[in-house]
């Protein structure tokens, strides 16, 4: 069996009701959901969450609530172990059945297509040493090299120290003179129930994906954490979603 387990929260520091937000007639949650049930492969969907507007949007889209325990509906709790004690439940609901794959999804992450999980799902069961396979996209303007942190003195200095990309006098400015900078952009991690059962062996800072993680490539995928966002989400949708 393959699961599907999508995570959502009540409260947002950044951009309060996100989750809840309409984009192109439909609340942000709506497409991830529907993402999941429009995927051939997946058999069960759940929705974790303490917020009872997004357990009312997914009990009409025939997805099954989790409800979060208030210590992981908080900014300071981490989604890897809201994700933990969501697997645990699904676990318990389906003794003695084996769950080849979890489908990890966000309510604030919408650009995602079915055929882009059912690839993901292809490419794990054609590898069996890999522990997941995550969406990517292509940031190159946003490299390390261009990162910059305040010093004591209040002057900008490397995030990362230039001797970590190589010699320093070989680098320049321009964005692709490091190679493709892929950023996790959180449209779907498919991954093996193991990395869910033991957490401490993943690499950070996304630990449910393990450490052996398969690529599936997108054009600016994003999960939305400011309103600045919106119109981002609406052109993605607009161009590639299954939604129009």
């Amino acid at each position: 069996m393959i699961v599907a387990l999508i995570l959502g929260r009540k409260g947002s520091i950044g951009f309060p009701g996100k989750n809840t937000f309409p984009i192109l007639g439909k609340p942000l949650a709506w497409y991830p959901m529907n993402v999941a049930k429009n995927t051939k492969e997946i058999d069960k969907i759940y929705l974790s969450t303490d917020d009872p507007e997004l357990m009312k949007i997914a009990i009409e889209e025939g997805v099954e609530v989790i409800e979060r325990p208030p210590h992981l509906a908080t900014k300071e709790a981490l989604g890897e172990h809201a994700y933990q004690h969501g697997f645990g439940i699904i676990k318990k609901q389906n003794l003695g059945v084996e769950i080849e794959l979890v489908v990890l999804l966000f309510c604030n992450a919408a650009t995602l297509t079915s055929k882009t999980v059912s690839e993901g799902i292809k490419l794990l069961r054609e590898d069996s040493t890999a522990d997941s396979a995550v969406t990517v996209s292509r940031y190159n303007m946003w490299s390390p090299l261009r990162a910059r942190k305040k010093d004591s003195d209040g002057y900008l200095q490397p995030f990362v120290p230039f001797e970590t990309f190589g010699d320093p006098k070989t680098l320049n400015c321009d964005r692709d003179s490091q190679g493709d900078v892929l950023f996790a952009d959180m449209g779907v991690s498919i991954v093996r129930p193991q990395n869910l059962d033991h957490l401490e062996d993943g690499m950070l800072p996304q630990k449910w994906m393990g450490r052996k993680i398969l690529p599936l490539y997108q054009e600016a995928g994003c999960d939305v954490d400011y309103e600045w966002q919106i119109p981002v989400v609406e052109w993605w949708l607009k161009k590639y979603g299954e939604f129009k």
